[in-house]
């Protein structure tokens, strides 16, 4: 006879978990089903013998095996029909590796499938060429001599708040075959001295629709004087003024490609606009030649159908065009002649208010209520540009900032240009990044407008 069964209440026999949870035994509240105890989960008094230790009688089957269903044969110890090839006796397949030969399996990065955006390494290439994992910070023969992020903030005055200035300015957009993208950084040296940004960028849409007009204009205060980037903002809103309220002529001239109208319009909008910034800086008491700014701008129809572009402005800068890979420098020549001037002609009061004398760029009047002006700096020739946009173009205008760069340091140029030929347009934070990538000896302002063809 067997030892008394010591297991523990609610001890299965054979359980290979151990006792059963209290929540599996515990009943639920309400009616369910009925369900018979297991005579085995009882404990069996003291000197009870077991069921195995019962003596059975001759012929009778052993209870446990009455528990346990009769075993089905597997079909693997069946017979098989005679002349059937055993599994382990077929031919493996060629080239099939033993199991026990097979290497070790690593977890590879996971690489883009896309090589050109940015931030991304082509898996074609091997590691020691390949596009680093962020933009370039700089390219040349060494680091530039300041820090790559803004440090120094200008200073600020608790009346004049309005006249601060972003450190970066970024927009862009997307009308019929063109996508552009547009950015003004705050140079180097400037971050480093905490001065603010000269140069000033405008960004504005008139019209709706296909006979939208699209007008980008930057403009660069002088150096080293304290008001430059007043002067430079106050440019660009006097242009976008101009352009304003002739949008709908301009358009028309646009799509229709007559290149001296367009050229003698808007020599006479550029003049306009430079002559009412020389009269702020006789009602600031700053001298003419200070509170001046070179002036860039692009024209863009919205007109799918017209691949024009129009550039037009005073002073240096850069129009690049990039095709086939390569940049080419299509910076126009500087005209030094006036444009004619137009036939005096009654017209709506606006055009009253926009009729300004040639030199000092003041309203029309009595002169002798007006101080005695300084003679009106040397002009800066007027350039003008007409192109056509051909599919797969980009087309880059910018301050000196980046132009001189661009001209001077060949691997950023051809940094640029493999970043931004042969694909779709990059997106702001991209445009950005590539934008930003420094040049040791060149720390000025940058302010770029990109126009790429689809």
């Amino acid at each position: 006879m067997s030892p008394v069964d010591a297991r523990p209440w609610g001890d299965v026999p054979g359980s290979p978990d151990g006792p059963v949870p209290a929540a599996a035994t515990t009943p639920t509240d309400g009616p369910g089903p009925s369900v018979a105890p297991d005579p085995t989960d009882f404990p069996s008094p003291p000197g009870t013998p077991g069921p195995t230790d019962l003596p059975t009688s001759p012929g009778t089957p052993d209870p446990t095996d009455l528990l346990a269903p009769p075993a089905s044969p597997s079909p693997l110890d069946l017979p098989a029909p005679p002349g059937t090839p055993s599994p382990t006796d077929l031919p493996a397949p060629p080239d099939t590796p033993d199991p026990t030969d097979l290497p070790t399996r690593h977890v590879l990065p996971v690489q883009s499938a896309r090589p050109d955006l940015p931030g991304r390494r082509p898996a074609a290439e091997p590691p020691s060429v390949a596009e680093p994992a962020s933009a370039l910070d700089f390219v040349g023969s060494g680091p530039p001599t300041y820090d790559p992020e803004p440090t120094a903030l200008p200073h600020a005055e608790p009346e004049e708040l309005g006249e601060l200035v972003a450190d970066t300015v970024l927009d862009g957009a997307r009308y019929g075959t063109w996508t552009l993208r547009s950015v003004s950084l705050r140079g180097d040296s400037a971050r480093y001295r905490g001065e603010p940004r000269r140069d000033a960028l405008l960004t504005a849409r008139f019209g709706t629709g296909d006979h939208a007009l699209v007008l980008v204009a930057m403009a660069t205060g002088a150096r080293a004087t304290p008001e430059a980037h007043l002067a430079a903002a106050e440019a660009c809103r006097w242009i976008g003024r101009a352009v304003g309220r002739s949008h709908q002529r301009l358009a028309e001239d646009i799509r229709a490609t007559r290149r001296a109208d367009l050229k003698a319009g808007l020599h006479r909008l550029t003049d306009r606009s430079l002559g009412r910034l020389r009269a702020s800086a006789l009602e600031r008491g700053a001298r003419p030649e200070e509170y001046t700014a070179t002036l860039r701008c692009l024209l863009l129809p919205a007109d799918p159908h017209c691949r024009t572009r129009v550039f037009f402005g005073v002073g240096d800068g850069g129009l690049f065009q990039l095709r086939d890979g390569s940049w080419r420098d299509i910076e126009p020549r500087a005209t030094d002649h006036a444009p004619p001037e137009p036939p005096r002609t009654a017209g709506p009061a606006e055009e009253d208010d926009d009729r300004l004398t040639l030199d000092l760029g003041v309203p029309q009047g009595p002169y002798e209520q007006l101080p005695e002006p300084p003679p009106p700096p040397a002009r800066d020739p007027f350039r003008f540009q007409v192109s056509l946009a051909r599919p797969g173009d980009a087309l880059l205008m910018c301050t000196p900032g980046l132009a001189e760069p661009l001209r001077g340091e060949p691997a950023l140029s051809a940094y640029l240009s493999r970043r931004w030929s042969g694909r779709r347009p990059p997106g702001l934070a991209a445009f950005l990044a590539d934008a930003r990538v420094r040049v040791k000896g060149y720390a000025d302002d940058r302010t770029a407008a990109a126009l790429w063809e689809a």
